[in-house]
């Protein structure tokens, strides 16, 4: 059973998602701001992370930024906003998933099911590296190196990077790359995978243009 920490300012909200949570069998935690979410994931084990961006005291961004300094636990980002910039600094900082309120509580706990699935099956695999110049992807320690220097990506950037390289050559339509890693639909609205694309060449500086985009189709991996 799973244990999910829903950090959020209203008390409807949390109330929500628990019941709901908890219906799904899930153990569930509940915190009113940052500082609360930050102190409890130091005191106790969580497996997943919902949690407002807007908050009194520390925001969802300052929040998750606490949190990723000592922990990589999944989190989903909850938001009464839907602006591109807050989807870019969400998954910057390490966010897994983004969701916009008003949400439907029965796809909220879909998306978390895909995380905690996508967790648990991870397989032990060979060490396996790709090289192409400066850059230096080890899959085993889902490390990425740029010209000498460790490129920290967010969670699903790794994913999207390393589908991609095994990849290389194939051209990987938009609906592959949804199915694969995040595994649900998204109710005609992809641009999250615009987003990750975007960040995910700036993460890779020069090697940026090794992901091709193909107009009406998808992308490809040169190297």
């Amino acid at each position: 059973m799973y244990k999910i920490l829903v950090c959020d300012d209203e008390e409807g909200i949390r109330n929500l998602i628990a019941k709901y949570a908890k219906y799904e069998g899930y153990s569930v935690d509940t915190a009113e701001n940052g500082e609360i979410a930050v102190q409890k994931c130091r005191q106790q084990k969580y497996d997943i992370i919902v949690m407002d961006i807007m908050m009194p005291y520390l925001d969802g961004f300052s929040t998750a930024k606490e949190i990723r300094k000592f922990s990589q636990i999944p989190i989903i980002m909850l938001s009464a906003r839907g602006e591109e910039y807050d989807r870019i600094h969400g998954f910057e900082i390490g966010a897994d998933d983004y969701v916009v309120k008003p949400f439907s509580p029965k796809e909220l706990m879909m998306r978390i099911d895909v995380i905690m699935r996508r967790v648990a099956n991870k397989k032990t695999e060979e060490h396996e590296i790709y090289e192409n110049g400066g850059m230096v992807i080890d899959f085993t320690a889902r490390k990425v190196v740029i010209d000498g220097q460790e490129a920290l990506l967010a969670p699903k950037e790794y994913e999207l990077l390393f589908y991609l390289v095994r990849n290389k050559g194939v051209a990987v339509s938009r609906e592959s790359l949804l199915t694969d890693i995040w595994g649900y639909e998204f109710f005609g609205d992809d641009r999250t995978l615009d987003t990750h694309i975007k960040l995910l060449r700036k993460h890779i500086g020069s090697y940026s243009s090794l992901i091709v985009t193909l107009r009406g189709i998808g992308y490809r991996f040169e190297g």
